[in-house]
């Protein structure tokens, strides 16, 4: 079978947002409230924003409006890769905040326990598995890489096991995997849609009032406190908190920090257990290749396959739109690279094809600040990693609006910001150079030009 012919079913929509426990979308505000905190987007950021702050203090009146459903975008149509890494990945904050790097790993471990504990204590089933991560190398150079990695790691006493060839398909059956380092802690894999649901259960058994299909439209100064405008009303609140992400935030000058990047995902039939035996993969861990241009890839509850990433589009002028969502070129890409890394389900069928905006920033993980004298908060940039940090960034958020000098506020990661993306045209051309140069990069064993080393330099950059 093609890759074009394992497609020809395959649904133009995310697979989690199918899920038959989808609720009822709620009512649009109408009218005007009052309330104490406003948080703005309903997912994963403003969901923990919302009940941490509940949880903090019961007595607080939280409203949470969505412009469409909660979990709708991001939240609910992500790999489900849920990690520790506060700082996109290990050697990413190694390059940026070596000196507290051990405490930002620390806050990350503990942030990925805070979600376990929580679902079980609202007894939310996200179809929720520590598996960890396998980081795999699929060329001879990412051998190498991976090998420094380990280390690296090993310096700060992670834990971090080192897997050959022979061990790495042992675990999971691939004649293009070479070697990998398996996380075994730090990461879980998650329905992203349930998190997002079962939050949002938990947001209203706290008390938090929902405005679903009501899109914050602008942000003012009332008072002592923020009044946000809506279709049908508007909210009073003496404090704000962003929950925006991709979407063009409320507080102007953030716009220029953040892209929206277009990845894209394809998911199988479920395997049967001859299918299932061909490849091995009884400790169902995430996997994702050590290219720049990578793959990510996980089994769902009912043994499918997701199989994303490699393509990464940005459209000049930043716009995020409905019909980016579908783009044929890069799911028949996606196929052929899937069927290439597992021959062994030749005849395998796709069942959706999809795709979604990331809010990407320049050090590839979230920033954070406070804007209108300290009366609103936001966290954004999360650039794919969003799942575990969110909640993090949730807690940064209450902790600025309180105004409370914390361990999470003192953080040099929390107190600055990545360079902010140039006008266009210049950004779509820098971004188009990018691209190119790391797909160079992925075919020429690793070796970054002059564009990517000056990049390097300036703590700029671009991340598929």
């Amino acid at each position: 079978m093609d890759s074009a012919r394992a497609l020809s079913d395959a649904r133009p929509t995310p697979f989690w947002l199918e899920d038959p426990g989808r609720p009822e979308a709620l009512s649009a505000l109408v009218g005007d409230v009052k309330c104490d905190l406003l948080v703005v987007g309903g997912g994963y950021s403003g969901l923990w924003t919302a009940l941490i702050a509940k949880e903090r203090d019961p007595s607080l009146d939280v409203v949470l409006v969505e412009g469409n459903e909660v979990g709708w975008a991001a939240s609910g149509r992500n790999g489900g890769f849920c990690a520790a890494s506060l700082t996109h990945g290990f050697g990413n904050g190694l390059q940026r905040w070596p000196t507290e790097l051990a405490q930002l790993e620390r806050l990350g471990a503990a942030n990925l326990d805070g979600i376990e504990a929580t679902l079980k204590r609202y007894g939310i089933d996200a179809e929720w598995e520590r598996t960890g991560e396998i980081d795999v190398a699929t060329q001879p150079h990412q051998v190498e890489e991976l090998h420094e990695i380990a280390e690296a790691v090993s310096r700060y006493g992670l834990d971090i096991t080192v897997l050959d060839a022979d061990a790495l398909r042992a675990e999971v059956d691939s004649p293009t995997f070479l070697g990998g380092l398996w996380d075994k802690e730090g990461v879980a894999m998650v329905h992203p849609a349930k998190l997002a649901w079962g939050l949002k259960d938990a947001c209203l058994g706290q008390g938090v009032r929902i405005f679903e299909y009501t899109r914050a439209l602008d942000l003012r100064e009332y008072g002592s406190g923020m009044a946000v405008r809506t279709p049908y009303g508007r909210v009073f609140a003496r404090r704000v908190a962003l929950g925006t992400n991709v979407f063009p935030s409320l507080v102007k000058r953030v716009r220029p920090y953040v892209v929206p990047v277009y990845d894209y995902a394809l998911m199988t039939e479920p395997l049967n257990a001859e299918q299932l035996a061909a490849i091995g993969w009884r400790g169902r861990q995430g996997l994702g290749d050590s290219a720049n241009k990578f793959h990510y890839f996980r089994l769902s509850a009912d043994n499918r396959i997701l199989w994303g990433g490699y393509d990464a589009v940005y459209h000049y002028g930043g716009r995020v739109r409905n019909e980016y969502d579908q783009r044929p070129e890069t799911f028949r890409t996606l196929a052929h690279n899937f069927f290439r890394c597992f021959p062994q389900l030749e005849g395998l069928r796709f069942t959706h094809a999809w795709g979604g905006a990331i809010d990407t920033c320049s050090r590839f993980s979230a920033f954070f600040d406070t804007a209108h004298r300290g009366r609103v908060a936001y966290a954004t940039g999360y650039t794919g990693l969003g799942v575990g940090a969110t909640r993090f960034g949730a807690e940064v958020m209450l902790d600025l609006l309180d105004g409370a000098r914390t361990e999470r506020t003192s953080l040099e990661m929390v107190r600055s910001k990545p360079l902010p993306f140039p006008p266009e045209p210049v950004r779509w051309a820098g971004i188009e150079i990018t691209t190119r140069s790391l797909d160079y990069a992925d075919r020429h064993g690793g070796r970054r030009n002059l564009w990517l080393r000056t990049l390097d330099r300036l703590g700029l950059g671009f991340d598929s």
